[in-house]
């Protein structure tokens, strides 16, 4: 059985011509024929070459890896019970769902609030984030939740001010942080700024802590979709430059008279901006924790991503010297912005496997009486059942589950759906609950009611599209909760699961479903006399 598709996807734009019969291994057509046009990914190759190694179209798209593992979240069931109640008294008239409490407070100092148990792990410089975020940062501010914004958006903003190296002034990342905080409310949530090593090297996270009131930063190790750095397309030769010449990594080179020559002929439209690898040592990382510190920041997170076992062991180690907030740990197969195809579908620790690892190194860090930081994990998390699975995984440790593309989805659609309702084209679908935001969007009347009229209607469709979606798994979560009888995210724990196979068992070490609960079984019904008994 192949685990992967190769040669043929929506996320290169490419298929194969005898689309019923592929060869497994190698995604061809089982008949190649002399004459074909070229509508594979191969085939596609053969003349945009470097190209195809990225999704497409870039811009307005986000991406993850189509790779089905052998083990997902999907291999676990949520255990409900019929008994008592946590976190709440056993009686039927108060132990309702709409009682269970999803707030979270985490943090050395546990001094972040947040009102559900999710954060946006880092939306960087690409063109799907920047033209999202004003609904990403006024959702979750009005949620309640974390967001962070990720890695070059400084470097790649025209309009920043850099003097000597350093970042002075900025367009762009102030924007971003203004819309948050503006929004924000009773102190629930945090605007996060994260730094890979262009950003270090400008000073952005000093800049964002002096100048922007920024309390919470976030170092970068890596994310789940591609094992190198940050990438972005780039179809403007003048910003091509602009970026080389603040250190970026550009291909081809824009100052390069022949490269010049052909982007103005048209051979090619679009430029690749890189960031550099990271180079981790102890020591580094413990000399930046402290320059953050000394520089006013109050909570220090890190994110990782799906690198071999022995990296994993290396970020919370460090992280648990370093005393540090959070430790967010990406799995494979996910993606917001430009990752190279095969890479995101074909490297990595997948996450479950990630996930069980990260709960085996932070328990093995708690029974040695080491600090844990707070975990969160991430890689492909949706719906409240995945991160109910997520937080009971790594309980009591995992605090918090990351999600990117699916509140990024929700932003854009209450964005399309605004300006359809502006345009009178509402489709069908959508028309039959309404042609204005307050029948379309079912939280719009509480909004309404907490904003007041005026502020409400300045909220933009894209932030009432996220703030719902978030609702919705606020709601599910709990109903899941209940039936559990947990009615605090706090008592979620690893009982919670059953795996549905033995496989999905061996690597997390949660009890196969047919285990679940033979102590107590047996002390219900007596020892079984025989082995067929169970």
């Amino acid at each position: 059985m192949s685990f992967s598709r190769i040669n043929s996807s929506a996320a290169t734009l490419t298929k194969n011509r005898t689309e019923g019969s592929v060869v497994p291994a190698s995604g061809m057509c089982v008949t190649c024929v002399d004459g074909c046009i070229g509508m594979c990914e191969i085939g596609k190759s053969a003349y945009r070459g470097h190209e195809v190694i990225y999704p497409q179209p870039f811009g307005v798209i986000t991406t993850a890896g189509e790779k089905a593992y052998p083990v997902d979240y999907s291999h676990f069931n949520i255990m409900g019970t019929a008994a008592g109640a946590q976190g709440i008294e056993a009686n039927s008239d108060t132990a309702i769902f709409p009682a269970v409490k999803l707030e979270v407070r985490l943090g050395h100092d546990k001094g972040l609030k947040f009102r559900y148990p999710w954060i946006i792990p880092g939306l960087g410089s690409t063109n799907i984030a920047k033209n999202n975020w004003e609904g990403l940062a006024i959702g979750s501010a009005l949620a309640g939740t974390g967001l962070t914004i990720g890695e070059n958006v400084a470097g790649m903003d025209p309009e920043a001010i850099i003097k000597n190296g350093r970042v002075v002034d900025t367009a762009d990342l102030k924007r971003r942080v203004h819309l948050y905080k503006s929004y924000q409310r009773d102190g629930y949530g945090a605007i996060i700024v994260q730094a890979n090593i262009e950003d270090t090297r400008l000073g952005v996270q000093e800049y964002a802590i002096e100048k922007l009131g920024v309390e919470c930063v976030e170092l970068k190790w890596g994310q789940g979709a591609k094992s190198i750095g940050g990438e972005v397309k780039i179809s403007s030769l003048a910003k091509a430059q602009m970026l080389h010449e603040r250190g970026y990594i550009v291909l081809p080179d824009p100052t390069d008279p022949t490269v010049i020559h052909a982007y103005e002929h048209g051979a090619f439209k679009e430029f690749e901006r890189h960031s550099r690898v990271g180079m981790v040592t102890e020591e580094s990382f413990a000399r930046r924790v402290e320059e953050l510190r000394a520089a006013g920041a109050k909570h220090i997170f890190l994110k990782t991503g799906a690198y071999r076992p022995a990296d994993l062991a290396r970020a919370i180690a460090f992280a648990s010297k370093c005393r540090l907030d959070l430790l967010t740990v990406d799995g494979a197969g996910g993606g917001t912005g430009m990752s190279p195809w095969r890479m995101m579908n074909e490297w990595g620790v997948p996450p479950v496997e990630l996930h069980s690892l990260l709960y085996a190194y932070a328990q093995r860090l708690a029974e040695q009486g080491q600090y844990v930081p707070a975990l969160a994990v991430a890689g492909g998390f949706t719906f409240e059942d995945q991160i109910f699975k997520g937080l009971a995984l790594g309980a009591p440790f995992v605090k918090l589950v990351g999600m990117a593309r699916s509140p990024l989805a929700a932003a854009m659609v209450g964005k399309t759906i605004g300006r359809a309702i502006e345009e009178g084209q509402l489709p069908v679908y959508v028309e039959r609950f309404g042609r204005s935001r307050d029948e379309i969007f079912v939280t719009a009347t509480e909004l309404r009611r907490q904003l007041g009229a005026e502020a409400f209607e300045t909220l933009p469709p894209g932030a009432l599209g996220l703030y719902t979606y978030y609702e919705r798994l606020a709601q599910g979560l709990r109903q899941l909760m209940a039936g559990s009888r947990k009615f605090d995210v706090e008592y979620i724990s690893r009982d919670d699961l059953a795996a549905l196979t033995h496989e999905a068992s061996e690597i997390s070490g949660i009890p196969h479903v047919m285990d679940v609960d033979k102590a107590e079984v047996n002390s219900i019904l007596g020892a079984p006399k025989c082995v067929s008994a169970f």
